[in-house]
């Protein structure tokens, strides 16, 4: 099974998706991108640390036309990536979770935390159950 996860910049809501779709489908070829390359968001590797999954590594990229359309899945993570999202054969299963973007968040470090964490477990939730599909 090939996975792609979309979002806008590639910086925390994909990032996260990936490093947790590793940890429960290690036999998995598993990926993400975004619309535009913003860079690895620091709350995003603080707060995927506290599951003991590293993205610390993780590079920001842009979507790889080849590997979308050889995808078995791709699952967009945010509305503009949603609607940006280039065509894709009819062969590819196409999903949509939309989850705020939580480095919009504004506020103290905790306030900042606490919506990464939330997205964080909410992406945790929808990949434990694609384990059950």
């Amino acid at each position: 099974m090939q996975v792609y996860f979309l979002c806008t910049g590639n910086s925390c809501r994909s990032q996260m998706a990936e490093g947790m779709a590793k940890k429960y489908f290690p036999d998995w070829v598993i990926a993400s991108a975004g619309i535009e390359v913003h860079g690895l968001n620091p709350y995003a590797v603080k707060v995927m640390h506290e599951k003991n999954i590293d993205i610390s590594k993780n590079k920001s990229k842009l979507i790889d036309m080849d590997y979308l359309n050889h995808s078995d899945l791709v699952i967009t993570l945010c509305g503009d990536a949603k609607d940006k999202c280039p065509v894709t054969p009819s062969t590819v299963k196409r999903e949509h979770w939309g989850f705020i973007d939580p480095a919009l968040i504004q506020g103290t470090e905790s306030d900042k935390l606490r919506a990464f964490r939330m997205v964080r477990d909410g992406i945790e939730k929808r990949i434990i159950e694609m384990r059950s599909k």
